[in-house]
């Protein structure tokens, strides 16, 4: 009986009878199961108690003078208050057409005269409990779609609702705001005509067309909208298709215009294209940089050929000057000549090729190539600090997709930075330069030395702007092929040996997983 009580506390029933002696037997037969009981005696009563409490469930005596039970039926669901309220009704008419007359003004239930105390409770919460769930469920219902408003109201995207024909059924405040006009006015517009000048030429290809008559999702970016007052603006939108059952009802549409959205994307690519110009220059000013601090040995390493020719040059004139000339030494001379111009001529392009400044686009590189052409080039530093450098490929090593310049620029820098770290060594073993493939999609350079290793802590800094382990140094170089490293796709890092030194790695896509784009992380340690 508790149980029973407190699951009917909330619950209201109106009895409604001009009879004392039935309310009497009808409020002694409900008044212990929980229920809030109201009692009226006539039809005006009934109707204001119904309206001011909305019971759920209405006892009502057909048989009332002045207002039959029928009547307040009638006027109870012409009320929005009352129209959901349970009406049984009571009375000693058993014919079938009193049975029907009250089912068609809406009545839930017929209870017969005399009536039965277990049937009346039965029959009363039976439908007690279906109209609270009817108004639990009409509530939820409500705050969805108050919820559902709110949120299309605050969605920024402009949303609109079509049928198959493209006439658009609803429109939110954003699409509304988009559009520059009253979601009500565009409501009714179909859409192809109100966005597409060229709507009645092409009306198939349209965007958004095969998503309404065929059920396709689309998605399309900057294409251009008209809004009402003829105007243009960039729009990206998705449409998906209203479907019911598999059958087509149109589509929804959410778009929005991206005009400050491609104004800033063109803006980042301005800064985006500037900073790499930065990059590049800063990378060039790196190898003119370089370039003056081995002039010197430039000087001396073109001297050398310039003077043999000179010494070959004298010979040659000497012989031309006898009578009979030794014409098989002189050709000889002549040979010597034109070997050390080719020598000089080599040593020059190499430093015109690496002063140059890069052309854009990658070359498909081979990499012992580009290691032995980098260790002719750093030949200079090489006998400046008395140190040699070894070269080791493995055969069948890949090729990689890179700038040549600008891998080249990164290899000479450490491999001069490890000849400078063994110059102060009592002798030095010569720099490492090694080769080989990391994973299915990179190839990992090392330059290993011998010499006197970094500071403890150094290499949480290593690639930083201006960090320098250097007396003189300006702290550009590492950085610099950090930038150029990523640039190719690739990472570089730095690792310490534990019988000592130093050994810096960077890596290169391989030609293939290069050409697609794929990027070539950090590659496993040895």
């Amino acid at each position: 009986m508790t149980e029973a009580v407190s699951e009917n506390c909330d619950l209201t029933v109106l009895l409604v009878d001009d009879n004392p002696q039935n309310l009497k037997v009808l409020y002694e037969t409900l008044k212990d199961k929980g229920y809030r009981l109201l009692i009226a005696n006539e039809g005006e009563k009934a109707l204001d108690l119904a309206h001011r409490h909305q019971p759920e469930v209405i006892l009502l005596d057909i048989m009332m003078p002045e207002m039959d039970g029928y009547q307040v039926c009638q006027r109870l669901k012409a009320d929005p208050q009352t129209a959901d309220c349970a009406v049984i009704f009571l009375s000693a008419l058993d014919d079938l057409q009193a049975k029907v007359r009250g089912f068609s003004l809406g009545g839930a239930d017929y209870i017969s005269k005399p009536f039965q105390s277990q049937e009346v409770i039965a029959r009363v919460r039976t439908h007690a409990r279906m109209i609270r769930l009817e108004r639990e469920l009409q509530a939820r219902n409500r705050e969805l779609q108050s919820d559902q408003t709110r949120i299309l109201n605050a969605i920024s995207e402009g949303i609109y609702g079509l049928d198959e024909h493209g006439v658009i059924e609803f429109a939110n405040p954003a699409a509304a705001r988009i559009m520059g006009a009253p979601a009500d006015e565009l409501v009714g517009k179909n859409f192809f005509d109100l966005h597409f000048a060229t709507a009645g030429d092409c009306r198939e290809s349209l965007p958004v067309r095969a998503t309404c008559a065929q059920g396709v999702p689309e998605s399309q970016r900057d294409i251009s909208l008209r809004r009402v007052d003829g105007s243009r603006f960039p729009a990206e939108y998705r449409a998906t298709p209203k479907q019911d059952n598999d059958e087509l009802h149109g589509a929804v549409v959410v778009f929005r215009d991206i005009t400050a959205e491609l104004a800033n994307e063109q803006a980042l690519a301005d800064a985006q294209a500037l900073v790499q110009e930065q990059r590049d220059q800063l990378a060039h000013t790196s190898r003119l940089t370089t370039m003056g601090e081995m002039a010197a040995g430039f000087a001396h390493e073109v001297n050398q050929p310039l003077t043999a020719i000179t010494n070959y040059a004298r010979v040659a004139k000497r012989m031309m000057a006898k009578e009979t000339p030794d014409l098989p030494l002189l050709q000889e001379t002549l040979d010597k000549i034109e070997a050390q111009s080719h020598r000089a001529s080599e040593i020059i392009r190499r430093i015109r090729r690496f002063m140059k400044k890069p052309a854009t686009g990658k070359e498909v590189l081979s990499v012992p190539a580009l290691l032995e052409d980098t260790r002719q080039f750093a030949e200079v530093d090489m006998r400046n600090n008395e140190g040699g450098i070894d070269v080791e490929v493995p055969e069948g090593t890949p090729d990689v997709l890179a700038d040549p310049i600008q891998v080249q620029q990164v290899a000479l820098n450490l491999i001069r930075n490890a000849l400078e770290a063994t110059r102060s060594v009592e002798a030095p073993a010569p720099v490492q330069v090694s080769a080989r493939l990391a994973g299915d999609s990179c190839v990992r350079v090392e330059v290993r030395d011998h010499g006197v290793g970094l500071p403890e802590g150094a290499e949480d800094k290593l690639f930083h702007p201006f960090f320098t382990t250097k007396d003189e140094g300006m702290g550009i170089g590492l950085a610099t092929c950090r930038s150029l490293i990523q640039a190719q796709g690739g990472d570089i890092g730095f690792e310490r040996p534990d019988d000592g030194g130093a050994l810096f790695w960077f890596t290169l896509p391989v030609a293939v997983a290069g050409a697609s784009g794929t990027p070539c992380g950090a590659s496993d340690p040895q």
